[in-house]
């Protein structure tokens, strides 16, 4: 009987229905976030203006430490849910919770929390300070104008997140590549929305936000025609089948299985702005309002590096000889690119853009040693370098002049000396980022870089030498960031003008730069943040032995 008489014989049909087992408990984080988003929409629609920040946020930061707690629970309910029961297989169930999945979804509500706190700063205002009254409005427009003097605040940005963060722990726990595809598309479409709505440099914005939009779509279209071929190859989108089909499929096929796989790598590998996909990545950081900068920088790299590890080591695992090489030349361009190209920015937000394009070269490093360990030393470093670098945005967003955030590195000039705590804790993050030792940077990179040069023979020690070269490039780049603020004057008369500011500058300000008294909770962000960042390069012993254990994935 052939294949298409098989599949149409009334036997292959089900004869009564299957209901799919779930396993609450194991998915109880995911209820919970998008349980809250879903109640924040209507509280957005009926709570009063007056009273919907202090309630938003509220909700958002409870839910997320809720999930948190839903979190641990799932620890004694690990394996596959949401599937077909019985004899039907174990691959046909839509999601995985295993110990990486719920290490990613622990720091990522974490992370979460930290980012809607610096996204709540208000500064004395009625609504968050760095989004518009009106994000529908032209900028600069009378109706926007309107909107301020009439007290609109801008307070759908904490479901917009939750729906985010929602999206970005459903991303690694996905079984499927179309789980994995609907997850991307959650988490993507509120970034888009929350790219553009910056309250200040409007336009700036609304071009980032368009920018992210049309290449984002073009990412999920290269997942999509990856999906598409590896279905073809394998029958099915299922890791677990691609796996097999792998395994036992005649190299005729490889035709499908090679382009398919690459496009799918293409689609993640854009999201944490990867050479040579990373072109949206500086624009956007500069353009998006800051506290969204650095949740998006932390919390979207973690999920997207989550899910890269689940297809590599679950679903392609069998034919890592044919596409490892391709995603080597990547990780060694996104190292390069990323240290080099810091050298030369001269804002702040576009250096710690390219900062980021480095990191997402030294994690694949570690993603490419393809060893437990290497999983273990990823894990550390996603969650390193997360709470470090929403500590580090927290930062930016406080330096102002003349009302707007001072991004340009010629306004850091002196800062030390007039905001010494401020400064200081922004110059142990980029110590951190560098990777000195005693930072969380430092354990870090030696963890992937180990991993790389113990498991990943002589292309992992090439990986690792050119990772430590970039490394020292970087140094270069942060150490001039903290030499401008302790060992430089700002400009006569605290003013920026198109010399002062070097060539090229945007500004022709005037007023002295300062450090803004942030509320509470930035100040907890930063503070935590930063704290996290010290703990974790002297005692890394606790995180490192609780990712060695959150390592192993369920196959």
């Amino acid at each position: 009987m052939t294949a298409v008489a098989a599949l149409a014989a009334p036997s292959a049909l089900p004869t009564a229905f299957q209901p799919a087992q779930v396993d609450y408990l194991a998915i109880l984080p995911l209820l919970i976030v998008f349980g809250a988003a879903v109640v924040g929409v209507v509280i957005e629609a009926f709570a009063p203006r007056e009273r919907r920040h202090l309630v938003q946020t509220t909700l958002a930061v409870v839910a997320l430490l809720a999930a948190f707690a839903g979190v641990i629970v799932a620890v004694d309910h690990q394996g596959y849910t949401m599937g077909l029961p019985g004899d039907t297989g174990r691959h046909l169930f839509a999601l995985t919770i295993d110990g990486p999945a719920l290490f990613m979804q622990g720091a990522i509500v974490l992370m979460g929390v930290l980012g809607i706190l610096t996204m709540s700063e208000r500064l004395g205002g009625v609504g968050p300070d760095a989004f518009t009254a009106s994000g529908a409005s032209t900028p600069g427009s009378t109706v926007e104008a309107a909107a301020t003097r009439a007290g609109a605040v801008t307070t759908e940005v904490f479901p917009l997140t939750l729906f985010a963060i929602a999206g970005m722990m459903l991303f690694p726990t996905a079984n499927d590549l179309i789980g994995m595809f609907v997850a991307l598309e959650v988490l993507s479409l509120p970034l888009y929305v929350l790219t553009g709505l910056a309250r200040r440099r409007r336009l700036l914005s609304q071009e980032a936000s368009l920018k992210y939009f049309l290449l984002g779509a073009f990412s999920s279209a290269f997942f999509l025609f990856g999906t598409a071929l590896l279905y073809g190859y394998a029958g099915s989108v299922y890791f677990a089948d691609i796996s097999a089909a792998i395994g036992s499929g005649p190299l005729a096929m490889n035709g499908l299985l090679i382009p398919g796989a690459f496009l799918v790598f293409v689609g993640l590998l854009f999201k944490v702005g990867a050479v040579p996909f990373h072109a949206w990545t500086p624009d956007v950081y500069q353009g998006a309002p800051t506290p969204v900068t650095g949740f998006m920088a932390a919390a979207t790299k973690a999920a997207a590096f989550g899910a890269i590890l689940r297809l590599a080591y679950v679903g392609l695992d069998t034919a890592r000889w044919e596409w490892t090489n391709a995603i080597v030349v990547i990780a060694l361009l996104t190292m390069v690119v990323g240290a080099v190209l810091s050298v030369t920015q001269t804002d702040i937000k576009r250096l710690l853009a390219y900062s980021s394009i480095a990191h997402a070269g030294f994690i694949l490093v570690g993603v490419l040693a393809f060893d437990r360990k290497a999983i273990s030393a990823v894990l550390f470093y996603l969650v390193a370098y997360g709470f470090a670098t929403i500590a580090a945005f927290g930062i930016v967003n406080l330096v102002r002049q003349s009302g707007t955030e001072a991004t340009h590195l010629s306004q850091w000039a002196g800062l030390g000396k007039r905001h010494p705590v401020v400064a200081a804790a922004f110059a142990f993050l980029m110590l951190a980022f560098a990777g000195i030792p005693l930072t969380s940077g430092f354990v870090s990179k030696f963890a992937v870089f180990s991993a790389a040069i113990g498991t990943g023979g002589a292309t992992g020690t090439v990986l690792a030498v050119v990772g430590v070269v970039c490394s020292a490039i970087t140094v270069f780049v942060y150490a001039r960031v903290i030499v401008l603020m302790f060992f430089s004057d700002p400009p006569a008369d605290q003013v920026v003008s198109g010399a002062s500011a070097g060539v090229g500058s945007p500004f022709a300000a005037s007023g002295p730069v300062a450090v803004v008294t942030p509320s509470v909770g930035t100040t907890f962000a930063i503070a935590v943040g930063t704290m996290i960042t010290l703990a974790l390069g002297v005692l890394p012993s606790a995180l490192l032995d609780l990712a060695d254990r959150a390592s192993q994935f369920v196959r």
